[in-house]
Order: C-alpha cells, then sequence, then structure tokens
C-alpha cells in the first residue's frame, strides 16, 4: 500500500509517499527557519502564507523522487493538529481535496502520534510493545504503545514542553533560533557540572519545565547584576544536562516498573546529543533496547504522517472529510 502522506503542522512544509508504513520512497520537506530566523520564532501568518506557496511544488517533488504519478497511491494521509491553525488548514484541505478527486481513502493524523511512527520508519522490524517518549517543542509524551493504534498516554507536560524550554532558554541567552540545536552545539563547549538546577517534584511520570526555565534566567540575571563572570557555553551545558536527566530517568524508570525492555524516544529533541548519549548508557546499563529515529525523521517530516495513516488504514480507521483543524489537541489513551 502506497501513502502519501501530508504535514504543515508548523514552519515545514512535507509531503511523503511510504510504502507499507515502512519504506520510505520520497520525503520532501520545504522549511521556513531562514525565513523566521530574523524573527527570533515562528511568526504565524507568514508561515501559513509560505504553505499556500510551496505545498503543491513539495507534493509534486515527492511524485517525482519515488517515480510516481497521482494514479499510483493508495490512499492520503495529513496532519490535521496539533499545530498553527492556518498552516494545519493548507495541508489538510490539500490533502482532503485530493483525496476527494480521486476517489481515494483520507486518514487525518494527530501530530504527536506521527513522530512515534518515525521509529518504524529507521526500524523497519520494530514491532510494539514499546515505552515512547515524544518529545519537542510543543509536546512532551510519555507513551505505553501496547500495538498500533493502541496505547496509554502514562505522563505528559504540566506546563513548558522540553523543547518549548530549549527555545526559550536559547532566546534569552541570544542564542537564536531554533534553540534545541543551538544549546546542544553550545553545550558541547561548556561545563555541564559547573551549575546545579532545580528539578520540580511533579507526581508521577508527568513533567515540568516552566520552574527550570524560570531558574535559569533568574540565575542569570542575577550574575549579571552581580557583575558576576560567567560563560554562556556553561550555562547551556547544566541546564541541558537537568533537562535530560529528568527525561531519561523517568523513561527508564517506567520501562522497568513495565517491563517492557523496548525505549523509543521521538519528536525534535531525539536529535539532541545528549539525550541520545544518555539513553544510550542507562539502556546498555539496564539491558533494555534503545531506539531513536534517523536525524531527518526527528524533526517534523511527512514520512511519519504517511506511515502512522497506513497503520490506521490497516485497523480500518478512515477519516470524514468534516475533520477540522484543531490546533491544541492532546495526546490521549487509546485502544484498538
Amino acid at each position: 500500500m502506497l501513502v502519501l502522506g501530508i504535514e504543515t503542522s508548523c514552519d515545514e512544509t512535507s509531503a511523503a509517499i511510504v510504502e507499507d508504513g515502512r519504506k520510505v520512497l520520497s520525503n520532501v520537506i520545504y522549511s521556513q527557519i531562514d525565513i523566521h530566523h530574523q524573527f527570533g520564532g515562528v511568526v504565524p501568518e507568514i508561515a501559513s502564507r509560505k504553505h499556500v506557496e510551496k505545498i503543491s511544488y513539495v507534493v509534486d517533488m515527492a511524485f517525482k523522487q519515488a517515480g510516481l504519478t497521482v494514479n499510483d497511491i493508495d490512499a492520503v494521509a495529513a496532519t490535521y493538529g496539533p499545530g498553527l491553525v492556518g498552516s494545519l488548514l493548507v495541508g489538510l484541505s490539500f490533502a482532503k481535496a485530493l483525496s476527494f478527486s480521486k476517489k481515494l481513502p483520507f486518514v487525518a493524523v494527530n501530530h504527536i502520534e506521527g513522530h512515534i511512527y518515525a521509529n518504524f520508519i529507521t526500524y523497519p522490524e520494530l514491532m510494539p510493545p514499546l515505552i515512547v517518549l515524544v518529545v519537542s517543542g510543543g509536546h512532551t509524551n510519555l507513551i505505553i504503545l501496547k500495538d498500533f493504534e493502541e496505547y496509554e498516554v502514562v505522563g505528559k507536560t504540566r506546563d513548558d514542553a522540553a523543547g518549548e524550554a530549549f527555545d526559550k532558554i536559547a532566546r534569552y541567552l541570544g542564542l537564536g533560533y531554533p534553540g534545541g540545536p543551538a544549546i546542544d552545539k553550545v553545550a558541547k563547549l561548556g561545563d555541564e557540572d559547573k551549575y546545579k538546577y532545580p528539578v520540580a517534584d511533579i507526581d508521577g511520570y508527568n513533567f515540568s519545565f516552566s520552574g527550570l526555565k524560570s531558574a535559569v534566567i533568574n540565575h542569570v540575571h542575577g550574575l549579571l547584576q552581580n557583575g558576576e563572570k560567567f560563560k554562556i557555553e556553561d550555562i547551556a551545558a547544566s541546564f541541558q544536562k537537568t533537562v535530560v536527566n529528568i527525561l531519561v530517568e523517568k523513561t527508564i524508570n517506567l520501562s522497568l516498573e513495565t517491563d517492557i525492555k523496548k525505549i523509543a524516544v521521538a519528536g525534535g529533541v531525539a536529535a539532541n546529543s545528549r539525550l541520545r548519549k544518555e539513553f544510550y548508557e542507562k539502556c546498555k546499563q539496564h539491558n533494555i533496547e534503545f531506539f531513536v529515529p534517523e536525524f531527518k525523521y526527528c524533526t517534523d517530516n511527512a514520512a511519519m504522517i504517511a506511515s502512522c495513516g497506513y497503520f490506521k488504514l490497516q485497523k480500518g480507521i478512515v477519516s470524514s472529510y468534516r475533520e477540522n483543524a484543531v490546533p491544541y489537541i492532546s495526546l490521549v489513551s487509546k485502544k484498538s
């Protein structure tokens, strides 16, 4: 089965064609990072206009890369939320129109759920059950994936997501946008044990990064007011270590508690080198298998949407054309 996936939840216009949910035939991404860099973050109106300009071109390129035509595909999948509503509407409307005109099944995909399926692309033999940490700019979720389309959300952020905290600290330190890669790069030059930052005492497997973000900002502000010398590299490294330790510790603990000895990480923050290193080491220590997508599938892409769409279709899930963009939708536990 060949599924065309479309992803326009934020500032990447992406289209991909995936075979049987795991084999990527094409994955085209038009990034707007250079456009939004000057503003220090994504400007929603600019993002949606750029999606309108590029969506047809990106879809055409996906077919050309795959050596296919629109008559070869079997279904269309698109992100319907969460994300920027203007951006979501571009990809969702395009996908529904194409599906309707060619009489193809249409599947609406939750962006957060889509990130999970990036692992099934990188590891074609991977099967549930899994412990999955989805960690990105807008979301931090800890999930027990029991089967395809069957999962339990056991933890989520109570305030800022981990990636959001990265972006805000990077902006405060003058490191630019996007913040995650900027902090990852600078932190390699710093002493991660230089400063100790507080960790929120949150119940169970939930997360909170707002207090940590404020603690770092207040700390730097205090250093500046007192005229004390400090290195931004040390601040970035110490902050990054704290975030990584929180994410890894809770994920490992869930794996040990459930005796599910397979952990997968997904989302933009999954590209963080410190996070990958810590997971590799801790998983090896506890005899847990660790999976993380290729870098190109960590950030927003349509291949993961097409993959998720395929597995939904295998479960008999087809969406209505009445499905609308939902900017603030959460990921909730689901039984097949």
